[in-house]
């Protein structure tokens, strides 16, 4: 954890051009050809269980891009909404000021229409190569009940796939783990960054001094972390239905309460306070074409947030309380 948090703050120290920037021009093009490796990879395995049933990867990959709505009702609907939603907020980094934070830094002359649809096609494309390297692999050694995990999917199936891989799945795994850290290092740079950005503006300090203050910030509050495992353990209730220690109740005040709750105040400060022309004015002010102005206007001011609402509600929990039932 030490090295880890050393790391984040050696990057962020060194600034947005040689630290930043640097770093994720170095590490990006390897992660991504990783990850489709992995991803080919996963189509060519085959498994026969103890049944004498054969999986292979291409019917795992069916699985993973064919629609299952057995089952399916409102509720189902809104709580697959918000874990998408949920995943959105972390690839796309909203409601954590960390594209507010990134976009200061760009230039006057950049297309922001042209990096948007760009960062559309990438963090779409890498969802799915990422989805395309762990569904197919899952479903070959475990079946459909090896994706029963959920978010946990990572630590707790992966693993028995790679141990059923054999001698291969050794390699495989510590290159996979391996690639998932540096991808964890991205997003704690980014998060880091945001918090030492705004500490600088605010207390008027160097970039030197607050990446001491937000490291040592961050290294009592990850102990904590860790202590809620053990000498600060507790459960308690939460409003959506679930028991929570330490850990779960962070993620419940910042995935399900935080995060829905701060873009529902963005939407409405973008779609009634702030105004959408503002942002389209932005966006054109160099001569750019944005062709989604009027489904951006429209969107901002009348489906975002009260889609927003819903989620909010829907993952506090609030809204089984204020209407009743689940």
């Amino acid at each position: 954890m030490l090295i880890f948090l050393a790391l984040t703050a050696w990057v962020v120290y060194c600034g947005v051009e040689k630290g930043i920037e640097k770093y994720s021009r170095s590490i990006m093009p390897g992660l991504l050809l990783l990850i489709i490796s992995i991803a080919i990879f996963s189509l060519t395995l085959s498994y026969t269980d103890e049944s004498g049933m054969t999986r292979t990867g291409i019917e795992g990959l069916l699985v993973y891009i064919k629609p299952d709505f057995t089952g399916l009702t409102v509720q189902r609907f809104l709580n697959i909404a918000l874990d998408a939603m949920s995943q959105l907020f972390f690839s796309l980094s909203v409601s954590m000021g960390i594209m507010i934070t990134y976009g200061s830094y760009v230039k006057d002359d950049v297309d922001l229409n042209k990096a948007n649809n760009q960062i559309e096609i990438f963090d779409t494309g890498v969802a799915f190569l990422a989805g395309l390297m762990i569904i197919p692999a899952v479903y070959v050694f475990l079946g459909t009940d090896g994706m029963a995990s959920g978010p946990s999917l990572t630590f707790i199936s992966l693993p028995k796939v790679f141990a059923a891989m054999g001698g291969v799945g050794r390699v495989v795994g510590a290159v996979f783990f391996l690639a998932l850290g540096f991808a964890a290092l991205t997003s704690c740079v980014s998060v880091m960054e945001t918090l030492v950005a705004n500490c600088m503006e605010i207390f008027h300090k160097s970039r030197k001094e607050m990446c001491a203050a937000v490291g040592v910030y961050s290294l009592v509050t990850a102990v904590l972390i860790c202590l809620g495992y053990n000498a600060l353990y507790f459960e308690l209730p939460l409003p959506n239905g679930t028991s929570a220690q330490l850990l779960d109740l962070m993620d419940y005040i910042s995935n399900s309460f935080l995060m829905p709750f701060i873009s529902l105040l963005t939407s409405i400060l973008v779609g009634w306070v702030v105004g959408p022309k503002w942002i389209i004015a932005e966006v054109e002010k160099n001569g750019e074409h944005f062709g989604r102005a009027g489904l951006y206007s429209v969107m901002m001011k009348y489906v975002v947030p009260v889609v927003m609402l819903i989620l909010f509600l829907t993952s506090t929990g609030l809204g089984s309380l204020i209407f009743g039932g689940r």
